[in-house]
């Protein structure tokens, strides 16, 4: 008998007799039958949650809740409402659903609390289902008086003003009727000086009145599904029975296979680095006549930007220069010109270029578009924001005019996080968040700003040097010491972000004493030997206003739960994000992050009186971790 043979018996043996015992229980203390909701049926594969059925039943994609009468779809991104279900067709795969997140706002007394939705409704859609092409679109705008009115006087394709307004300078336009695109690409449809959200409502809402946008929503949409390709609860029983009975025979077989596969891959690299170019021809013109990203010429771009000339030149950053352009369509545009040694392989870069270009998020910079893979040099286009970054106003070259107030700061804290966690729920990491990334326009909102870069390159290594990617005093101690990147990484780089708005000073000031060059190290200093007013920009009026203060330390106490050495200890961005919206708002009191430690390091790092968590957290984060770079400082994207 052939090794493999005996291997596959050894595995029969040890992973699926036990498996079948487990499963044969498992179904028996679960009924996971056809249930109803209202007049919804509920039935394979969607299933309904209830709180006797302590396992699920199938995919939590399919998970229903039953609220009453009303049964509601769950959300793919955490603190947001899912979608009421209206009816479902189980012979079609297709169900009729209300997105719930925007009927909260539409029925907030048209208040515009919380100010906007966060999010569009095909981001919410967990991967298994998709939004009909039969639907049309309706766009909901939050605009600038300014841009409302410019736009309402060009008649500009069907916009509609309605009564919704936010912060008494902030209109809200519709338009309806809008083609369904399944790329998500609307790039064709923004308006400048405004956030936009895209809404699915029905195929026969053409020629409607846009003015009842609300009766339109409340209409519903086509979704359709595809069926899960296991249960979730059978793959965690694999997963757990197999570990613990087969763990000697499964490791062997793992660790030959996955010997195999690498070098196989390294062969294919291989033969992939060596051959000609001309062989992607092809891949670059089916991704051209697909419109999605939009294709620039190189020549376009090069008149654009007056042949990149030194006088647009805006920032230099760790992947590329950026330069101002002005396109024939009258766009004003910034052009990022990749460094030729920042990208191995063409097709990935078009392929993820595709991807970023159909994120749609108010706190996001819009990625316009890219050159093709024929293009001379790679490069990507995207809208330009005029009113610099936040460490131009921290500490840079706008830093004498003042402008940015407590309240302005807390809120760029707010919708930074935002941006974020929306980047994180499409399991997109930044890697590279610093106050010069954070763009502002003119009424001081925030514009993230290559947020998909991380994306475009390796994750390990760049392509000149064996040290993470990263900016110095914002780079994730872990990741630097264990090359692994994740959302806490981010999480981290946020928190330097907290304590440069709370100081004005920069990440890192070669002229402090040696102790406090790195900024990370004197704010956990600071706040740790309870000296947060030693920390804190004069300027702000932490001495002279009780609120400010209130506020100014329950941030630098997220800031503090930041940039703790132990990922495990940091909150995630969501946490983030909704913690300093209660501090914004003052309708809560900060809350304590769960932590995964032991008794003595669970108890609050910062309550009333400013009390910290214990030194020992201090001691292991080391000023030295952050004496590594590979990029620069550079403003702009």
């Amino acid at each position: 008998m052939s090794p493999s043979c005996c291997w596959f018996l050894v595995f029969v043996a040890v992973w699926w007799l036990p498996l079948m015992l487990v499963v044969a229980e498992d179904q028996q203390r679960r009924d996971c039958s056809a249930k109803k909701c209202g007049n919804v049926s509920i039935s394979d594969p969607f299933w309904l949650a209830t709180k006797e059925l302590e396992r699920p039943c199938g995919s939590l994609d399919f998970e229903v809740t039953c609220n009453g009468t009303i049964s509601s779809l769950r959300s793919s991104i955490p603190f947001n409402n899912g979608f009421k279900i209206l009816n479902i067709s189980y012979e079609e795969h297709s169900l009729y659903a209300i997105d719930l997140g925007k009927l909260d706002v539409l029925h907030a007394n048209n208040s515009c609390r919380p100010p906007f939705p966060f999010y569009n409704t095909s981001s919410k859609l967990n991967h298994l289902f998709r939004i009909d092409p039969v639907n049309l679109n309706l766009i909901l705008y939050n605009c600038t008086e300014e841009a409302a009115a410019g736009a309402l006087a060009r008649q500009d394709r069907g916009l509609v003003h309605t009564r919704m307004r936010c912060e008494n300078k902030w209109e809200v336009l519709v338009r309806v009727g809008v083609p369904h695109d399944p790329s998500g690409h609307y790039a064709s449809y923004a308006l400048e000086g405004c956030a936009a959200i895209v809404v699915p409502v029905p195929g026969s809402s053409a020629g409607a009145n846009a003015s009842d946008y609300e009766g339109l929503i409340h209409d519903g949409f086509l979704l359709t599904w595809e069926r899960p390709r296991g249960s979730t609860r059978m793959k965690t029983i694999f997963i757990i029975v197999g570990a613990v009975l087969g763990a000697g025979a499964i490791f062997l077989f793992v660790f030959f296979v996955l010997h195999q596969r690498k070098k196989k891959k390294q062969a294919i690299a291989s033969n992939e680095f060596m051959r000609s170019g001309s062989s992607m021809t092809t891949y670059s013109k089916d991704l051209e006549l697909g419109g999605s990203p939009h294709i620039f010429t190189f020549e376009e771009l090069e008149v654009a930007t007056d042949g990149f000339s030194a006088s647009r030149e805006l920032g230099d950053g760790g992947f590329g220069t950026v330069y101002k352009g002005k396109l024939k369509d009258g766009r004003v545009v910034a052009v990022k010109r990749l460094y030729k040694n920042n990208y191995r392989r063409v097709e990935q870069f078009l392929n993820e270029v595709d991807i970023l270009s159909r994120l749609l998020h108010q706190n996001l910079v819009i990625l316009y578009g890219c050159t093709s893979r024929m293009s001379r040099d790679l490069l990507l286009v995207y809208e330009f924001i005029a009113n610099g970054t936040v460490a131009d106003h921290l500490h840079g070259s706008r830093s004498a005019e003042r402008g940015l107030t407590w309240p302005l700061r807390l809120n760029i804290a707010i919708e930074t996080a935002e941006a974020l966690a929306y980047l994180h729920a499409v399991e997109i990491i930044h890697r590279d968040v610093k106050t010069t990334n954070i763009l502002l326009d003119n009424s001081f909102h925030v514009k993230v700003a290559d947020f998909g870069l991380s994306r475009l390159f390796p994750l390990e290594v760049t392509h000149v040097s064996t040290v993470p990617q990263g900016t110095p005093g914002y780079v994730d101690p872990v990741y630097h010491q264990c090359y692994k990147l994740t959302d806490k990484s981010d999480v981290y780089s946020f928190g330097v972000v907290l304590v440069e708005l709370i100081s004005s000073k920069p990440a890192v000031d070669m002229s402090r004493s040696h102790s406090e060059i790195n900024l990370a190290n004197m704010a956990l200093n600071r706040i740790q030997n309870h000296e947060v007013v030693q920390l804190v920009d004069p300027e702000l009026g932490y001495d002279t206003d009780p609120e400010t203060k209130r506020t100014i330390d329950r941030v630098a106490e997220v800031a503090f739960q930041c940039l703790q050495m132990e990922r495990d200890l940091r909150p995630s961005i969501k946490e983030v994000v909704e913690i300093l919206t209660c501090v914004r708002d003052g309708d809560c009191r900060a809350k304590s992050m769960k932590k995964k430690a032991s008794q003595k390091e669970d108890a609050h790092l910062l309550t009333e009186g400013l009390q910290f968590s214990p030194d020992s957290v201090i001691h292991r984060f080391h000023s030295q971790s952050t004496n590594h770079s590979v990029a620069s400082n550079a403003s702009g994207l």
